[in-house]
């Protein structure tokens, strides 16, 4: 009897310590958990889901969404056929956005725009598809027409999207001086990465390096839930840093 517990504790434990490993894959937290996971056994498994995947599971319960999301989509594409409405348009071209199918987003936000549109909100999203699908200079007209209407738009990310936009049209003077102005504002990790990335290319490193840094920066003083959104942007800085001639 004692044997068979210690046969089932052992697989209980292989387990723990799969599921561990695979969440420190797909999540990719600091490495010294690695070493916990694989030097501490189960145990260490243990510990890494309690203070690592447990946490996680607010991101988790966003992945979940991804049903709705896709179920309201159907409808939508449905629903267009008979009643091709501009709202109708810009609530797909929303979904698309938030499910990654950004050829599609730009399409219905086409479709959703019209002259009598005049919230910014439509131009701006189909100006962040168009960035995401590395098409700047579509971005350009309608991140500059957001700007014109409000600076501050989407708490200064449409200006940092439009700096990165002048960096990646042959905009150097534009892009520094929106740059500047947004960073002084902004302590969004994708706007710091964006205009180090941006300095890179100008081959100024030394400035790039500190950009990247202040995006590392932040981590120790944010809560978990707020390092695990930033985790993209910290692997990013990282990489740069490690691109970066000392």
């Amino acid at each position: 009897m004692g044997s068979l517990f210690l046969f089932a504790f052992s697989w209980w434990g292989i387990l723990l310590q799969a599921f561990a490993i695979i969440h420190f894959i797909r999540r990719r937290p600091d490495r010294f958990w690695l070493w916990i996971i694989l030097i501490g056994g189960w145990l260490g498994a243990l510990v890494y889901i309690a203070v690592e995947a447990v946490p996680d599971a607010g991101l988790l319960r966003q992945s979940f969404k991804v049903f709705p999301r896709r179920k309201r989509i159907r409808e939508l594409e449905l629903a267009v056929i008979d009643n091709p409405s501009a709202g109708n348009y810009e609530e797909l071209g929303d979904l698309y956005l938030e499910d990654g199918h950004f050829a599609n987003a730009r399409q219905a936000y086409d479709k959703a725009i019209s002259s009598r549109t005049d919230s910014p909100d439509p131009f701006y999203r189909r100006g962040v598809a168009a960035i995401q699908m590395g098409d700047f200079a579509a971005a350009l007209p309608d991140l500059e027409r957001v700007g014109a209407t409000d600076p501050t738009y989407d708490f200064h990310r449409a200006a940092g999207l439009l700096a990165h936009a002048y960096a990646n049209t042959g905009q150097p003077e534009k892009a520094e001086a929106l740059f500047r102005q947004v960073t002084k504002i902004s302590t969004s990790s994708e706007t710091y990465y964006n205009y180090a990335c941006f300095l890179a290319s100008q081959q100024r490193n030394a400035e790039a390096r500190e950009w990247g840094r202040q995006i590392l920066e932040k981590k120790p003083s944010m809560p978990g839930y707020l390092r695990r959104r930033e985790r993209q942007w910290f692997r990013k800085a990282n990489a740069l840093l490690k691109r970066l001639p000392a």
